[in-house]
């Protein structure tokens, strides 16, 4: 056979694959295409790569045997089992040191184990989330590789080429070991699904509330796109709101109100539950989804419960369109701030090394959720790279502040107009009990030793003879009880 040629191969010719293909090719790498149905990988070479230096190959070990040392093989394939058969058909073709490559939206866990398993066999494993959709993989996305450090030197030239650019940086950075990769894109996916239900929710408010129509509120839209918000959903929600059916009447307003998911924005909620952080805004936007899905029982409950009576915005129509800018721009901070703890949490207990920086810089382009925001978040971590919380930071502390009563008033109205407002309501409730010293969780504390003798522990400055400092504490609060404890604190 021939001397290898290719810089990079990739498995799976769906429309990312091809266009992550054509992508690579104009960054002026060559790039060996396979794919299991092999008819696809003709038709591909005759048609969209006609005329590149694509490669194609017809089989495993002809794909491996036209690839540059170290080996380098991208498997954009459906995640799970398929991901894993794939790799059973490489191992055999690759030597020690070839790296392969998951860019499909695997679960990080399963990221984790591939690690492990190829670097038992001397092979290193790359994890990596892509985002940005078809045009994304065309043109330039955002790429989030986590896995075996020692692949980075050997990808990071073509990974780095091949993503989105933004002021001369690209949207792709190493994140870090094992399950990284994938771990930072579910979050990533987590936090679109909550900026999602923010913009759905503002449009209720809008439509509903103030009863305007969707020309209108494209506009509101447009404009807001020129501020603060200024981000790909707030611009796509605009065009969207503007599109026509051939009758004339907004597109939008004729779609069923029901939402599919992926299951991404799920696993976020899940990992956050796992870890006990408090991502609140991204578990209401999971289940705003789920609520969507009961389209016949909300019709049913429609017609026999009722809400307050509907009465006209007699306000400043104008102030209020500011609140809601401000509201939805609040919340924003919120669910980043909620998605950045999680991650922090993660890689403490799984001991990963994440540049919070560079992965606020990976999101700012390329991305579903690319926002002018993201640079302000960049900016934050690079100022101090363990900050705790975005709210900690001087310019996100002050814009919530500013946001503060706008936010409140919405929330307010909403609730007076009985528009369910999930998302903006617990960004909130969030926004509240981070701030407060002291929160009611000494009932629960109570309630749990009262009915369980689960104990507690005593405040500082609180303690006495039978309330002892930093000690688990059982009281027998009916004189019927015992004094012997379930289980620790923790429990």
């Amino acid at each position: 056979m021939s001397e290898p040629v290719g810089d990079i191969g990739l498995i799976g010719l769906a429309v990312m694959g091809q266009n992550l293909i054509l992508n690579m090719n104009d960054k002026g790498f060559t790039v060996v295409a396979y794919n299991r149905t092999t008819s696809k990988v003709d038709a591909f070479l005759a048609n969209e790569a006609k005329g590149t230096k694509v490669v194609g190959a017809w089989s495993i070990e002809e794909l491996c045997a036209k690839l540059k040392r170290p080996r380098k093989i991208i498997l954009l394939v459906k995640a799970g089992p398929a991901v894993d058969a794939f790799i059973e058909q490489l191992i055999p073709h690759l030597e020690p040191g070839d790296i392969i490559i998951d860019g499909g939206n695997s679960h990080y866990p399963d990221s984790i184990r591939r690690t492990k398993e190829l670097e038992a066999k001397g092979l290193l494993f790359v994890g990596s989330g892509v985002s940005g959709g078809e045009e994304g993989a065309r043109y330039g996305p955002s790429l989030m590789p986590g896995g075996s450090p020692a692949a980075w030197p050997h990808i990071k030239e073509i990974f780095q080429k091949t993503a989105a650019q933004v002021n001369g940086e690209p949207c792709c950075d190493w994140v870090g070991e094992t399950g990284a990769g994938h771990y930072v894109k579910m979050v990533h996916n987590g936090i679109e699904y909550g900026d999602m239900q923010l913009i759905a929710e503002a449009y209720d408010i809008l439509k509903r509330g103030l009863g305007l129509h969707e020309d209108e509120i494209a506009d509101i839209f447009t404009t807001w796109n020129k501020g603060v918000l200024d981000s790909f959903l707030i611009e796509i929600t605009a065009n969207i709101l503007k599109f026509k059916d051939d009758d004339g009447e907004p597109l939008v307003t004729k779609i069923l109100d029901q939402a599919g998911q992926k299951g991404t924005g799920k696993w976020t909620a899940i990992a956050a539950l796992d870890a006990g952080m408090p991502v609140t805004l991204i578990g209401e936007a999971v289940f705003a989804r789920c609520l969507s899905g009961l389209k016949e029982e909300r019709i049913r409950a429609s017609k026999v419960i009722a809400g307050p009576q509907k009465e006209a915005f007699k306000g400043d129509k104008k102030q209020f369109i500011d609140d809601l800018e401000q509201a939805l721009y609040a919340s924003k901070i919120i669910s980043y701030t909620q998605g950045f703890m999680l991650m922090r949490e993660t890689a403490k207990e799984l001991n990963w090394n994440l540049n919070y920086a560079g992965i606020a810089q990976m999101w700012r382009g390329g991305c579903i959720i690319k926002s002018v925001f993201l640079g302000d978040i960049t900016a934050a971590y690079q100022k101090k790279k363990d900050l705790e919380s975005l709210l900690f930071d001087d310019f996100f502390n002050k814009a919530v502040h500013k946001a503060q009563p706008g936010w409140r008033r919405i929330v307010a109205q909403a609730v007076l107009w009985g528009i369910p407002t999930p998302a903006f309501s617990t960004a909130l409730a969030f926004f509240d009990g981070y701030r407060s010293e002291v929160v009611p969780a000494n009932i629960l504390q109570a309630q749990r030793d009262y009915f369980g003798a689960h104990t507690f522990r005593v405040l500082p400055g609180k303690e006495n003879a039978k309330l002892k400092a930093g000690q688990d504490i059982h009281i027998n609060w009916t004189g019927r009880g015992g004094n012997v404890s379930a289980s620790t604190y923790s429990a």
